[in-house]
């Protein structure tokens, strides 16, 4: 046993293979984390997050320095089980606790608005002639929670690192945009404090971006805002489950429009994969009580370094001359379908009657 665990240690194939396409990952991470700090410290606040600049740096590198093929086992580790591991993880950062300080009214309407948002934005990406997986990723993004959403749906529907890169990079600029114009919507809508709370919740990206674009306004925006992005948060998990089981039917599909042969009755992992099962049982494990308080900090800073990792690892299998025949194509699909989000996030607050 003892010279199979050698020989894999030391065959290309197995830990030495991963080992430098990983430490390359570390160090763009790296890099990222220091560089947030530096915005941190000048500007008071990190405009764009370590998690984006993974990305930019990452692909800086591919594209002007080209890695050598010795590094591709390590990348491909970092950009599928790192991220897989992260979705895991951030399943700890949810409870369906939230849902009871919701209310079935809000709950169920914040459920409409996730759904309605979804369709509008993959109707609008696929009617500006983006590709069907990027079309989902950007509504995904953009309905959910941002990059997480991104990330989270890019190994169930088999979309690529040029396409998670591209999703992930406009939708965090444009995040950027939102956090900033937002609350001047409050005096041109006449928005009280708490349908000011709602609206932010339901149409801002991230959590720390839900407190920047609510701070400004009232307290009880902030608890209100976030309280309701929480809630958003909460329905990653039956969308990734309802998108694979979707994906499996289309590949179904596309195998039998090409005449390949009828394939056995899939396993429950091939239609709902290991790290959304875990990301549920992460999520009833914190709803019931059963991870120490102390341990949530210390999951969620490694889920969001592993992302971080990943995100490296995405950006470093991306040539920037290729993201940017797409710019203009998504950019205006992320720009409509966020304006589409506020025009149905703003319906909600007025058919709830939000005071």
């Amino acid at each position: 046993m003892s010279s199979k665990v050698s020989s894999w240690l030391g065959d290309r194939t197995g830990i030495r293979g991963i080992l430098p396409g990983a430490g390359l990952c570390i160090i763009v991470t790296a890099l990222a984390m220091a560089a947030e700090l530096i915005e941190t410290s000048l500007f008071g606040k990190a405009w764009l997050e370590a998690l984006v600049l993974a990305i930019l740096i990452g692909a800086l590198i591919r594209t002007f320095a080209q890695p050598a093929p010795r590094f591709d086992r390590g990348i491909t580790f970092g950009a599928k089980t790192l991220l897989e591991v992260a979705v895991v993880l951030l399943g700890a950062s949810v409870s369906a606790a939230a849902i009871a300080d919701a209310g079935f009214g809000l709950m169920a309407g914040i459920a409409g608005v996730v759904m309605v948002s979804i369709m509008l934005s993959f109707g609008i990406g696929r009617a500006f002639g983006l590709p069907h997986n990027m079309a989902l990723l950007v509504a995904c993004g953009n309905s959910i929670c941002g990059n997480s959403a991104i990330a989270a749906t890019a190994p169930v529907i088999g979309a690529n690192g040029k396409d998670v890169a591209a999703s992930i990079a406009f939708t965090a600029v444009l995040g950027v945009v939102a956090v900033i114009g937002l609350p001047l919507l409050v005096p041109a809508l006449g928005l009280t404090a708490g349908q000011y709370g709602v609206f932010a919740g339901l149409t801002v990206y991230a959590v720390p971006q839900v407190l920047a674009a609510t701070a400004p306004v009232a307290a009880l925006s902030v608890q209100i805002g976030t309280l309701v992005k929480l809630a958003r948060v909460l329905m990653l998990g039956p969308v990734i489950v309802v998108l694979a089981l979707l994906s499996d039917i289309r590949r179904k599909a596309d195998a039998s429009a090409a005449g390949a042969p009828a394939q056995a009755r899939p396993r429950l992992s091939q239609i709902v994969p290991w790290f959304i099962i875990g990301f549920l049982v992460m999520m009833a494990l914190r709803s019931f009580g059963l991870l120490p308080q102390a341990s949530l900090q210390p999951i969620a800073s490694a889920a969001n370094t592993l992302t971080i990792i990943s995100m490296a690892a995405l950006g470093l299998t991306v040539d920037i001359r290729a993201v940017a025949k797409a710019g203009p194509r998504v950019t205006s699909t992320v720009i409509l379908s966020l304006l589409a989000l506020g025009v149905v996030s703003y319906a909600l607050i007025v058919l709830l009657k939000v005071a």
